[in-house]
């Protein structure tokens, strides 16, 4: 079983979006958005689907917590911090690409680090690349291919490691990618994101996209 202690859940519905907090994830919850019954953690986000404040797409994403459900924030240099697991892309939308994991920055429009799927019909499979902004102030992410070939519905691993020193990693499928990020970052609070950011906003009710996860873990070791 996942632990779904350390989480609160964005569905894109209502306005503004709904947010299902912890103890109501703790305790089972299950909709259209977001299903748990079978232990696995399953996503869906259609592009027709009510967007947050300041975000131009819909998200079905869990998003960092303590225990308490009150929102938790850290510094990167007070701890080792890692986000892993194991997931399957199961639909995207007619751009092809969905976010299944972030850094994001507390109230900040714009993440460190964004995890994407991006799939090409033409290919049958996706690619998983890392969008990255080195500073705090950057207007631009860096975008950085870390595997190929992976196809709709196969499971794979990714890890997101950021760690005291400020060395970034991205793995997935056995392919990692490491690069320092810039000290702009040193005071501005963190925290991980999962689930599905659609990156799409136009089209049917059944466009979208889900993912299902198999495994998903967050840790920091102090330093």
């Amino acid at each position: 079983m996942i632990d779904m202690a350390t989480w609160n859940l964005s569905i894109p519905v209502g306005s503004p979006p709904a947010t299902i907090d912890t103890a109501k994830l703790v305790d089972g919850y299950n909709g259209k958005y977001f299903q748990s019954e079978s232990g696995a953690l399953f996503f869906w986000s259609p592009v027709t689907g009510a967007r947050t404040a300041n975000a131009i797409y819909p998200r079905s994403e869990l998003r960092e917590t303590n225990a308490d459900g009150s929102l938790r924030n850290w510094l990167y240099p007070t701890s080792d911090n890692f986000l892993r697991a194991t997931v399957a892309v199961n639909q995207v939308p007619s751009s092809g690409r969905i976010v299944i994991g972030q850094i994001h920055a507390y109230e900040s429009t714009e993440p460190l680090l964004k995890v994407e799927y991006q799939y090409k019909e033409s290919a049958k499979s996706g690619t998983i690349v890392a969008k990255v902004r080195n500073r705090f102030d950057d207007k631009e992410a860096r975008t950085i291919i870390i595997a190929e070939d992976v196809p709709l519905n196969e499971p794979f691993k990714y890890i997101i490691h950021l760690s005291p020193g400020g060395q970034l990693s991205v793995s997935a499928r056995d392919a990692n990618w490491s690069s320092p990020i810039s000290a702009t970052w040193r005071d501005k609070p963190l925290y991980f994101k999962a689930g599905v950011y659609t990156q799409d906003n136009t089209g049917y009710t059944s466009e979208g996209g889900k993912a299902t996860f198999y495994k998903l873990d967050i840790n920091h070791s102090k330093s």
